[in-house]
C-alpha cells in the first residue's frame, strides 16, 4: 500500500529538511521498483512559499483541501504564525481522522500552536529548546533526534529528517531497502528512537558527547533549570566531587572554568528567547537566572556585541526583508 506524505510549508522553512525526506523516499521507490511512497507540497494559500534559502516552492494543494494523507509534516521557522485562522482547525481535523501529524525542526512550533497533538512528547532542536520551553512550559519535549508515536512524529533537523525517512522505508519495505538507500546517499547509519542530539561545545572543535562524564553530567544538571542556576560548589556537591576537581575537569575539556562556560549556556538560552519570543528583557533575564535585567544586559552585550533590545530589533528588521523569518535549521 502506498504511503502518502504531505509537507505543509511555511515561509522561511529550511529547504534541507524537505529534501532530506523526499530524496530517500524517491530512492526507495526506485530501488524497490514500486510506488511505496507519494508526496505532495501543501500550503495555506495558493502562492509560492519561499524557503530559508530564498528559493520558492509552489504548493500542489491547499491545507483546507488535504484529505487522504498518512502523514502531514510541518516545516517552518519557529516564529511563523498561521496566516489563515482556520489552519489549526484543519490540522486538528486531520489528526482526528487518522492522519499522523508531525514536524521537522522549527515546524514543531506551529504544530503545538495548533493544539492538534496535546500530550505528545516532541523532539525539539537544541537551538530552539529555550524558546520552546518559554512559550510552551507545559509541553513535554526531548533532546532526542527523533520522537515517534502513533499520533505524532517529530525530527530535530535535516539529518534527523533523513533518519525519519529511513524509518518510514524500513517499516514499509524492510531493513534491506532502508540500508541500501542509506548507502546511496553515504548516510553512515540510521539513528532510531532514543538517540540524543549532538550539541557543540563552546569554543572547541568537539561536541558535547565527547566530554568526560563529569563535565557532561555537570552541564546536564546546570541546564535542567536555568531560572535558578546552581553554583559551582552546589554542583560539585551533587556530583560528589570537590569544586577544584570540577574546575580542573572543565578546564581540561573546554578550556574554560565552569562559571564562564555556564554563563555562555545562559546567554545561548537567552538569545533563543530574544529571537523567537516577544518577552520583555526582564522576563528573559529571569528565565536564565538573572535577578537584575541590567546585569543580564551587560553580560548579553559582552557576549554578542549589542543589547537584547538591539539584537531583537536587528533580527526583526531582517525578518521583514522578503518576508523571511530567521533563522531556521
Amino acid at each position: 500500500m502506498t504511503k502518502k506524505i504531505g509537507f505543509l510549508l511555511f515561509p522561511g522553512f529550511p529547504m534541507a529538511c524537505l529534501t532530506s525526506v523526499i530524496e530517500p523516499l524517491r530512492a526507495a521507490n526506485e530501488i524497490s521498483r514500486t510506488t511505496a511512497f507519494e508526496w505532495t507540497l501543501v500550503a495555506e494559500a495558493s502562492r509560492a512559499v519561499q524557503s530559508s534559502a530564498g528559493i520558492p516552492f509552489e504548493p500542489q494543494t491547499l491545507l483546507e483541501d488535504v484529505d487522504e494523507v498518512d502523514y502531514l509534516l510541518l516545516l517552518s521557522a519557529p516564529a511563523v504564525k498561521f496566516a489563515d485562522p482556520r489552519s489549526a482547525a484543519h490540522l486538528r481535523r486531520l489528526g482526528r481522522h487518522g492522519c499522523t501529524l508531525g514536524a521537522i525542526s522549527g515546524g514543531v512550533f506551529p504544530l503545538v500552536r495548533s493544539g492538534a497533538v496535546p500530550g505528545e512528547r516532541l523532539s525539539v532542536h537544541w537551538c530552539y529548546e529555550a524558546a520552546f520551553a518559554t512559550e510552551f512550559p507545559e509541553i513535554p519535549h526531548s533532546d532526542e533526534v527523533i520522537e515517534v508515536s502513533r499520533r505524532c512524529v517529530t525530527a530535530s533537523g535535516a539529518a534527523a529528517a533523513f533518519d525519519l525517512a529511513l524509518g518510514f522505508i524500513d517499516a514499509a519495505l524492510g531493513g534491506h531497502v532502508a540500508t541500501e538507500v542509506a548507502c546511496w546517499f553515504q548516510h553512515p547509519m540510521m539513528r532510531k528512537i532514543g538517540v540524543k542530539q549532538s550539541v557543540p561545545v563552546h569554543l572547541t572543535g568537539s561536541i558535547q558527547d565527547d566530554l568526560s562524564p563529569i563535565v557532561s553530567r555537570a552541564i546536564e544538571v546546570f541546564a535542567a533549570d536555568m531560572t535558578t542556576p546552581v553554583s559551582v560548589a552546589e554542583l560539585a556537591e551533587r556530583l560528589d566531587i570537590s569544586p577544584r576537581h570540577l574546575e580542573r575537569s572543565f578546564k581540561q575539556a573546554t578550556g574554560q572554568n565552569p562559571t564562564t562556560y555556564f554563563r555562555w549556556l545562559r546567554m545561548q538560552a537567552a538569545r533563543q528567547i530574544v529571537m523567537y519570543t516577544n518577552d520583555a528583557v526582564a522576563d528573559v533575564a529571569a528565565a536564565v537566572g538573572y535577578a537584575s535585567a541590567k546585569h543580564f544586559t551587560r553580560h548579553y552585550r559582552a557576549e554578542y556585541g549589542l543589547s537584547p533590545q538591539e539584537d531583537r530589533k536587528r533580527i526583526n528588521l531582517y525578518r521583514t526583508e522578503g518576508n523571511r523569518p530567521v533563522p531556521s535549521v
